[in-house]
């Protein structure tokens, strides 16, 4: 019985190196006296021991990393970049897993040119173009990398899923003058705003006095003619009021002088009364009255006159 412990135990270790577990998202690359043997997918499996090893174990999940790095445009300016990529292995073929395997002597050596590669391309987009364009195109730039770039990472075994420039920025000179143009730019069509504003108000106040003068003028045109027809309205019942009177004096054998003497005394009692202080010189003589009613007559008689001529023509 003794004899068979040794065999047992050689059996449980040869069983317990036959067995490989491969962890979920993990692939395992197996090599046999070096050479590529075949793939391990997640699970338990086995595999001959002290013959067959693994190589490496491949992730097949999505790995990022952190960029920080520098580029020079076309017209010289320094601009850095911060950003993020996010890649994965392009599949689990068998070619694909291959290629991840054997292309890099280790992961760092895959990291190192992975990053250069992006970087070098990221440049070489920059460089075509001026301070003030980068600003406006990361989603160029995104594209550009990832067009550039997507065969080369195939032949790896991966491709890149999204990269994502965080922060790009300049030297501080170029951040100054760059605000002091964006800041200038802003105070110009802040002037131009405010000097459109004040056309438009003026503009606006000149219509509403034009509209007023022109509401105000007709407004007198109107009152105007109104105290026209006002005047005229009264001369004619005034006139035909004093030829009634003067008809009755006639046919009363009064003379029609009287009249006149009635009227000038009253305008003198008007202007007595409702002065309200105003200082008036009447001559209120017999001579003055008579020299006021030979006035009157003549301005009558001129009236008359015209009156006249007007109906003639």
């Amino acid at each position: 019985m003794t004899l068979f412990i040794p065999f047992i135990v050689f059996a449980l270790v040869v069983l317990f190196l036959s067995l490989v577990t491969v962890q979920q998202g993990t692939i395992a690359v197996i090599t046999m006296f070096g050479k590529y043997q075949r793939i391990l997918y997640p699970g338990l499996s086995l595999k001959i021991p002290f013959f067959e090893v693994i190589y490496r174990r491949i992730s097949i999940q999505n790995r990022s990393i952190e960029l920080d790095f520098q580029a020079i445009t076309q017209d010289q300016a320094n601009v850095y970049f911060k950003a993020m990529l996010l890649y994965s292995v392009f599949d689990n073929h068998e070619e694909t897993l291959k290629n991840v395997a054997f292309k890099f002597v280790n992961e760092r050596d895959f990291m190192t040119a992975l990053i250069r590669t992006i970087e070098g391309s990221i440049r070489g987009f920059v460089a075509t173009k001026k301070q003030a364009e980068v600003l406006s195109q990361r989603k160029e730039i995104v594209e550009s990398v990832k067009e550039s770039i997507d065969h080369v990472l195939e032949t790896w075994g991966f491709h890149l899923i999204d990269l994502q420039l965080n922060d790009i920025t300049f030297d501080e000179a170029i951040t100054k003058s760059m605000a002091q143009v964006v800041a200038s730019s802003n105070l110009k069509a802040a002037a131009e705003n405010e000097g459109q504003a004040l056309l438009i108000t003026k503009t606006k106040a000149a219509e509403a006095e034009g509209n007023a003068i022109k509401i105000s003028a007709e407004a007198e045109k109107i009152a105007a003619a109104l105290r026209g027809q006002g005047i005229a309205l009264f001369r004619k019942e005034v006139a035909k009021g004093m030829s009634e009177a003067a008809e009755e004096m006639k046919s009363a054998d009064l003379d029609a002088s009287f009249l006149l003497f009635s009227m000038w005394t009253e305008a003198i009692k008007n202007f007595a009364t409702d002065g309200k202080g105003n200082v008036i010189f009447l001559d209120g003589s017999t001579d003055g009255m008579q020299k006021t009613l030979k006035q009157m007559m003549a301005m009558s008689v001129i009236e008359d006159i015209d009156l006249k001529n007007k109906r003639d023509k």
